[in-house]
């Protein structure tokens, strides 16, 4: 099972519309998926239709120990996709974490006991910031994948991010690679949202996936009716978009992980 942390410190840059939808998109082609909501807010678990009252054991409860990864398993209505869903306990999470030994290691040891063969991919939902949180993704993760958004500040955000990326690659997880970053909320008739993308790719070369995914209407509303856009309206130009980004996705991981 290959781990994928979705990560931006920034706020509102589509990053768990992007975790939830690309989940579902990876499920729609046959993979085994594996959503981890590392979010206080919960808003995948929410998007996914899963209520608080269904959320009797969260990532909170996998991180402090409280339970094993079995029993935090949510099924979703989408085939092929499970996740593990997050509480709002997972807000003080990082204090208490603060007296644990290994603290950046709780989600990693955690997700190496899952069963062989369970699951093909993991994508893990990380909380908007670069917290305590953030890091065990980034160590229980091969890979990263960063939504950036086309605006202004786009930049700014990303390469404090980078930064970072270093540092757990040199303290924590040598074997920290990025994925890849995928431009969100592109909107073509704001002429700055091209001037965005074109220096994020004249900056980032090839780590850019081509697909973009567009500002959607659809997108807004699905996590509203508890279902990922691809099921709330798989032709909308959004829900196109994420099947496009899951495929390119595909086409960058290793062959033997996706053979697995």
């Amino acid at each position: 099972m290959i781990c994928i942390a979705i990560a931006n410190q920034k706020g509102g840059v589509g990053k768990t519309t992007t975790a939830i939808n690309l989940a579902t998109g990876l499920a729609a082609t046959g993979l085994r998926v594996l959503l981890v909501d590392l979010d206080p807010q919960g808003n995948a678990s929410t998007g996914l239709g899963v209520n608080q009252a269904d959320r009797e054991q969260s990532s909170y409860d996998l991180l402090v120990g409280n339970c094993a990864l079995e029993d935090a398993i949510v099924t979703t209505r989408v085939p092929k996709l499970d996740l593990v869903p997050a509480t709002q306990d997972l807000s003080g999470c990082e204090i208490e974490l603060i007296e644990y030994e290994e603290r950046t290691h709780r989600l990693e040891r955690v997700l190496a006991e899952a069963p062989a063969g369970r699951w093909d991919i993991c994508l893990i939902d990380c909380p908007p910031s670069l917290g305590l949180l953030t890091i065990n993704a980034m160590v229980a993760a091969q890979s990263l994948l960063v939504p950036l958004q086309c605006e202004f500040f786009a930049l700014e955000g990303l390469s404090q991010l980078l930064q970072t990326v270093e540092r757990i690659r040199g303290r924590f997880n040598p074997g920290l690679s990025i994925m890849g970053v995928a431009l969100t909320m592109y909107d073509r008739r704001n002429r700055l949202t091209d001037q965005v993308a074109d220096d994020v790719r004249a900056c980032l070369g090839d780590l850019v996936f081509s697909t973009v995914i567009p500002r959607n209407v659809r997108l807004s509303e699905a996590p509203s009716h508890g279902v990922p856009a691809l099921i709330y309206d798989f032709r909308c130009s959004g829900s196109e978009a994420y099947m496009r980004l899951a495929r390119e996705l595909i086409a960058r991981l290793p062959r033997q992980e996706v053979a697995a």
